[in-house]
């Protein structure tokens, strides 16, 4: 079940980012494994301005979507799936209510910044529809630079998009 999330959901949602970056491990990329989770009060803008959404599983948060809009595009700021709930399409569901979302409030898609190698990255993104954005708007950008500065293109990095047709 996909609901939005409670401000009670805040603890959880930082577990769930934790444990979502230990597989980078794998991948060489322990600074990203180590990344500090939201802040609760982070977190609280998104759950109170209606921007934060939630997978249950027997009333267990197993995943989360946290979304801002971004030269009139939906951008999912953080998508993060509990690795004891992984495969289930969990991410995809939370995406396609983004998706329902960003239609209600005639936006124009959903783009995502992410990075191009890692399988669960940009591989999962473009099976999901997103292509790579050669050209970023400017607010898509403006995150990509703001990326770079925090030392987040060590790995290779990619803006994505998912028009509306």
């Amino acid at each position: 079940m996909i609901r939005l999330a409670r401000t009670s959901d805040g603890p959880r949602l930082r577990q769930i980012e934790e444990a979502a970056g230990e597989p980078f491990r794998e991948l060489d990329m322990a600074r990203i494994a180590d990344d500090t989770p939201p802040t609760l009060e982070t977190l609280a803008v998104y759950i109170d301005d209606g921007r934060c959404w939630v997978h249950t599983e027997d009333e267990v948060v197993s995943s989360y979507l946290i979304a801002d809009v971004v030269d009139a595009y939906a951008h999912v700021e953080q998508v993060s799936v509990h690795p004891d709930y992984s495969g289930r399409r969990i991410g995809a569901a939370l995406i396609t209510q983004l998706d329902g979302w960003a239609r209600d409030r005639g936006l124009a898609g959903l783009t995502l910044t992410t990075y191009r190698d890692v399988p669960w990255n940009a591989p999962y993104y473009n099976r999901l529809g997103f292509e790579t954005v050669d050209e970023p708007t400017d607010g898509l950008g403006a995150i990509r630079r703001h990326e770079a500065l925090n030392g987040l293109d060590e790995w290779p990095r990619v803006a994505m998009r998912r028009a509306f047709t």
